[in-house]
């Protein structure tokens, strides 16, 4: 059992099957010993539980909460792109967050960082990255949150 899957089950972290894409796109790419995971929604055996804008109808608290689903399901690609061995994962390289808020909410760091913590918990040093947090005034199904993610594996 690799370090990953360890520190998953330590977390009580179960991983689901790897989402499938909603459109016509695909949930991930290799290139060379690069794995970018299209941006994953929160969801929880294909539905959202939290919906609508943080800062107005979801706090910062339920939205890192949300953000946190959305990392599980990047490792669950992530794995599923390593054919099921997270042993090589190498770098967490950068996660990137967007944030259904409304116009004066300033906190989406706090709200991404679900997802970050998630990436350091799971692969310790490896999972620290570089990374973004902006705003959106709406995302897809009405999410409050969607991240995407580039991760460097061993080949």
């Amino acid at each position: 059992m690799s370090v990953a899957e360890t520190n998953l089950k330590a977390l009580g972290i179960t991983l689901p099957e790897a989402p499938m894409p909603a459109a016509n796109y695909v949930p991930y790419v290799l290139s060379g010993d690069l794995v970018y995971i299209s941006g994953q929604l929160p969801l929880i055996e294909g539905k959202l539980s939290i919906t609508g804008h943080v800062g107005k109808d979801v706090t910062t608290e339920q939205a890192a909460d949300q953000a946190r689903i959305c990392g599980i399901n990047l490792i669950a690609q992530l794995k599923a792109a390593c054919g099921g061995d997270l042993s090589r994962v190498e770098q967490v390289v950068k996660l990137g967050g967007f944030v259904s808020c409304t116009s004066d909410f300033t906190s989406q760091p706090e709200v991404v960082n679900g997802a970050s913590n998630l990436m350091v918990e799971v692969f310790g040093e490896a999972g620290r990255h570089a990374r973004f947090a902006v705003g959106a005034n709406t995302l897809p199904r009405g999410t409050c949150v969607e991240v995407e993610g580039l991760f460097r594996i061993a080949k």
